[in-house]
């Protein structure tokens, strides 16, 4: 996860109706996320050849307040999968953003040291985001901006102006592993528009390696 501080007037036309922008110590995110999916159902069925594979995707941070109580979400400006059916499923279900193209992979240790890349073929060209990390995790510290960033429990999708979709991520605490080196390597006009290169061209504010999960994602209601 590369985590980036933006100008909020930046994300105003994605916004879903009904959230708003949710900031951390005043500061607008948005993330870029490399990782796995494994061992995947989709509707309680597994697909095969569609169980295990990559996903990367840019995200941003939006909190839905009902009966007095906030909601913290993310909302996916992009996501990218190497199979056609996992797009067709999300983009046709979920309304979300999800466009195909080859992927892989590589994780690996380095001595005392982990390194994990992704990697995907846009434009004839592999663009890449790459970490090297300690192997020893640790907790999340509580109200850290490394909690802010991986405990949105709620997911957005703006249908239209006046239509909001809603579902639950249900997931554990992770674990973070103290990250070392980074390198993203990403044509950012062609993937996210020319209004993101210059924020994204940025050194990210941080950067995190964390231990994934058992993710369950909730059927979708609307707002």
């Amino acid at each position: 996860m590369a985590n980036y501080q933006v100008d909020p007037d930046l994300l105003k036309r994605y916004v879903p109706n009904g959230t708003e922008l949710d900031l951390w110590e005043n500061r607008c995110y948005v993330s870029l996320v490399g990782f796995m999916f494994l061992n995947t159902k989709v509707l309680g069925f597994p697909i095969p050849f569609h169980r295990n594979f990559e996903e990367f995707n840019l995200r941003f941070y939006v909190r839905y307040k009902e009966e007095g109580e906030w909601k913290r979400g993310v909302v996916f400006i992009k996501e990218l999968v190497p199979k056609a059916a996992i797009t067709f499923v999300a983009n046709t279900l979920y309304q979300e953003h999800y466009q195909t193209v080859p992927m892989r992979h590589d994780w690996g240790s380095v001595g005392e040291s982990q390194q994990i890349r992704y990697e995907w073929k846009l434009n004839g060209k592999w663009d890449s985001i790459w970490v090297e990390a300690e192997k020893e995790g640790k907790s999340l510290d509580e109200g850290s901006e490394a909690q802010f960033i991986t405990e949105h429990y709620w997911g957005y999708t703006k249908i239209s102006d006046k239509t909001t979709y809603e579902y639950q991520v249900e997931h554990p605490s992770w674990e973070i592993y103290p990250v070392l080196n980074h390198e993203i390597n990403i044509d950012v006009g062609a993937l996210y528009g020319a209004k993101f290169v210059e924020p994204l061209s940025q050194e990210p504010l941080s950067v995190f390696l964390a231990e994934g999960s058992e993710i369950i994602v909730r059927g979708k209601r609307t707002l």
